[in-house]
């Protein structure tokens, strides 16, 4: 007789995967057992992101895993996403680190920089040894990136860079800075090493959600970079949006990790957890919330997984991209809440990772475009009309 469904694998997804797939998986979940679990509420509580990890994420081949040369591991997008998934069943902050440097620092990098501009920065980049960030929002540009206020003007053979940028992503801890600004050619990319007299970071401090991640303003006041600073191959808004894609690939197999993890502490718990006599997952309400949450995260996998082989045959679009990251977003954070129900006062403690998870959703749920961007992103899609506007 067959034997029944795996209560953490209920569909048998793993059996959709091939053998260098799990492998991959695997190597990423053992990592982050042994090196982001066991600190992970602490650094939350504490509100940091170490550092030194870069390097230790470098040799695994993290950063810019899914780019080509370069010292970049060059593996499939489905390969990159369950990384992502398992980097953030570990803290959303973890993915981000990673996501940051690797769609949103290299990727445009990689994808419109010079030959040389690819040798200089991708390798060590690869590496971990030069954390990058990515300066795109801010404080009054945010689901508009296009009205941003940055801008660059061209003095000689140089450029000069003023303005600021809000909710930076590594921005008090990058060697360097990919940041787009208004010119009289268009929004450009620059590359932009933190050290340059002129540019300055200021880190945002009483966050209460993505506590272990650094997030910081940018500001820029006459920060003079040379010609070959600006990324070559793009004049327009397609820079950055391809960038936000790349990310929110990550995001939408990342969300599932966060909701693995919850939906998994919930059903221990449950399991161990004595009221009235009985294990509480004895109660009819408390299994509904079990199975609720088990369906919401087999769901979100096979629909990351089937982004994900879509993105590897060429056939993705952005507007997939956005199904992905807006339902597997939302679906996530609606286990960790119940999840955190399932827990009682326990669930708010750092003791389990539930309410840790449900804070960090809730910044996910809206960086990277927020639900409702997504939300009219499809609508335009299905209608053939645009609702970003009133009127």
């Amino acid at each position: 007789m067959a034997q029944g469904p795996d209560p953490r694998d209920f569909l048998a997804i793993d059996t959709l995967l091939s053998s260098e797939e799990r492998l991959l998986r695997d190597t990423v979940r053992r990592f982050v057992g042994e090196r982001i679990i066991p600190d992970v509420a602490a650094w939350f509580e504490q509100g940091v992101f170490p550092k030194e990890l870069a390097k230790e994420m470098g040799a695994l081949g993290l950063f810019g895993m899914h780019l080509e040369g370069y010292g970049c591991a060059g593996t499939s997008a489905v390969e990159y996403g369950l990384a992502c998934l398992e980097l953030e069943a570990g803290d959303s902050g973890a993915r981000s680190f990673v996501s940051v440097q690797g769609s949103l620092a290299m990727f445009p990098i990689w994808k419109y920089g010079s030959e040389e501009q690819k040798q200089r920065w991708l390798p060590p980049m690869a590496a971990g040894e030069v954390i990058g960030c990515f300066g795109l929002t801010e404080a009054d540009a945010g689901s508009d990136p296009a009205s941003m206020r940055t801008h660059a003007r061209r003095d000689g053979d140089d450029w000069v860079l003023n303005g600021s940028k809000m909710w930076i992503t590594n921005g008090g801890i990058a060697d360097v800075a990919i940041v787009w600004a208004n010119t009289d050619d268009g929004v450009r990319g620059f590359i932009v090493p933190t050290d340059t007299p002129g540019f300055t970071t200021n880190d945002i401090h009483n966050k209460l959600s993505l506590r272990a991640s650094v997030t910081s303003e940018l500001v820029f006041d006459d920060v003079r970079l040379p010609a070959d600073a600006v990324l070559p191959e793009v004049a327009s808004m397609r820079g950055p949006l391809s960038c936000l894609n790349e990310a929110r690939f990550g995001i939408l197999f990342g969300a599932i990790g966060a909701a693995r993890a919850c939906y998994e502490v919930a059903l221990d718990y449950a399991r161990e957890r004595v009221q009235f006599g009985v294990p509480i997952a004895s109660f009819q309400i408390t299994q509904q919330k079990l199975v609720e949450m088990m369906v919401a995260v087999n769901r979100g996998s096979l629909v990351a997984l089937h982004l994900g082989r879509m993105k590897d045959a060429g056939t993705l679009s952005h507007q997939h991209v956005s199904f992905g990251k807006m339902d597997n977003v939302r679906a996530a954070l609606e286990v960790a809440r119940s999840a955190r129900s399932v827990l009682g006062a326990n669930g708010i403690t750092l003791e389990y990772p539930v309410i840790r998870h449900m804070n960090n959703l809730e910044s996910v749920y809206t960086y990277e475009g927020t639900h409702e961007v997504h939300t009219l992103i499809m609508g335009n899609a299905i209608t053939g009309i645009e609702a970003f506007r009133a009127g």
